[in-house]
């Protein structure tokens, strides 16, 4: 019996295939041994890379993506002319036996060949430099956080209780409670003196809980860490300056952007981590050409900035469809289906900073009292509980924000959210007609006259 072979397209004849490395790189134009070399991390290396492809006519050029080497080179090798696709790991896994780095590169540049590699999504240049900008500061605030946790434990083992009293030991009566003992003052009721008037404990109480043991050493240890937030507290204010700097730049070299300005919001919630001393509200507005996003219950500060720095706006125009973009968030389900039967329908695992925005967004919209979204957010908590309805909720917001930023929609919810000044007013005039109702009252009662009541002047 004769061997059947099947054969496969070959779409990108000038292919080639890289395997990144933390100190060398293999690069495979072909199958053969004389088609594999292998070159350094250097910028002259690089250069040296360049010659060689072209030399054997190379167009399109595939590499994995591993951890942050592949950036230097899909950098250099973009700005040479070539067409440079990052690839996930995951796609260029290869069959069980050896591996070695040449294997690698070969199977790379194989697969790229038959057109069997899709390319990662990378945001245009100025929303990189937007990303790491944000990403730093979300390292500050973690950093911010760990030394928070160090402090607490420090003020427990002076037996100062200061998180018993206090909901926020870096609050403003924490702050001004630390910086009175880190400069000398032990005593509990001078410290307790610095008790703001919204403070629910009573001044007596903190004294109470302000009682020092006379440790030295967990005090020079708690000085430490005090100076450390202090540095990380600086060093936030520096990105933000930065990160605003920058923003107001392209808003304002664009006349696109420039033009737009935003609604002010009756009331939206600013969370502390927020970027400081920026209308994030005007800013998006801006930077997203007049959509304004912030009219979505539960987006806020965080979650446009995520929006900004992940994907930008030019980022959101290479999904052709909402599907495409909940399938990248992993937010979309994943369908598995045999036999005619659907096996599971789970999401897929793993995870991006966009897609944690959301489902924080969807957390919030999960605490407010109404609205569209928080109808949608109770019918599927109802059925599945409060984890399914944080995910269904984080990619409705999702498809939302595709339809407005890609189609240029502004965002029209079958019932509108109130926010607090708009419910007042609402309950004001509810209680004004039962009052007028229930008393009989006449306009000439209260001071009212008919002229102006048809002139529409009350």
């Amino acid at each position: 019996m004769s061997k059947k072979h099947v054969s496969l397209e070959v779409v990108n004849p000038k292919a080639a295939g890289i395997d990144i490395g933390s100190r060398s790189h293999w690069v495979a134009v072909g199958q053969e041994a004389q088609d594999v070399r292998e070159f350094g991390v250097y910028t002259e290396d690089h250069k040296e890379l360049s010659i060689w492809l072209k030399q054997h006519e190379i167009t399109t050029v595939a590499m994995e993506s591993t951890g942050t080497y592949w950036q230097n080179i899909f950098s250099f090798l973009t700005a040479q002319g070539f067409e440079v696709i990052l690839v996930n790991g995951r796609q260029t896994k290869n069959i069980k036996g050896k591996k070695t780095d040449i294997l690698d590169c070969q199977w790379i540049q194989k697969l790229h060949t038959l057109g069997l590699l899709s390319s990662s999504f990378l945001p245009d240049s100025t929303t990189d430099i937007i990303r790491t900008y944000h990403r730093h500061r979300q390292n500050i605030i973690k950093q911010i956080a760990a030394t928070t946790q160090k402090m607490q434990k420090y003020l427990r083992l002076m037996n100062l209780r200061l998180d018993v009293v206090v909901n926020d030991i870096v609050g403003l009566t924490g702050k001004k409670i630390i910086t009175a003992f880190v400069n000398g003052e032990k005593s509990g009721k001078e410290l307790a003196k610095h008790r703001h008037y919204n403070i629910k404990k009573s001044e007596e109480e903190i004294a109470k809980a302000l009682q020092y043991n006379g440790r030295v050493d967990y005090f020079f240890a708690f000085k430490q860490e005090w100076k450390t937030y202090l540095h990380l507290q600086k060093q936030i204010d520096e990105t933000d300056k930065e990160i605003k700097k920058l923003l107001k730049k392209i808003i304002k070299n664009d006349e696109n952007k420039k033009k737009h300005k935003a609604k002010k919001k009756a009331y939206k919630r600013k969370n502390k981590n927020a970027i400081r001393n920026t209308d994030m509200n005007q800013i998006g507005v801006q930077y997203f050409e007049g959509v304004d996003l912030m009219a979505i219950e539960g987006v806020n500060d965080a979650t446009i900035m995520a929006l900004i720095s992940e994907i930008g706006l030019e980022g959101i125009k290479k999904f052709k469809t909402a599907k495409e973009f909940t399938a990248w968030l992993r937010l979309a389900p994943n369908n598995k289906i045999s036999g005619g039967k659907v096996l599971s329908h789970h999401l897929p695992k793993g995870s991006n900073r966009l897609k944690i925005a959301l489902r924080q967004s969807a957390n919030v919209i999960g605490n407010l009292k109404e609205g569209h979204l928080n109808d949608f957010f109770r019918r599927i908590n109802y059925k599945k509980g409060r984890a399914t309805a944080i995910s269904a909720t984080a990619r409705k917001l999702a498809v939302i924000i595709w339809n407005m930023l890609y189609k240029r929609e502004q965002y029209k919810p079958p019932t509108e959210y109130l926010y607090l000044d708009q419910k007042r007013k609402l309950k004001l005039v509810k209680r004004i007609k039962k009052n007028i109702v229930k008393f009989a009252l006449k306009p000439e009662d209260v001071g009212f006259t008919n002229t102006l009541i048809t002139n529409n002047k009350i």
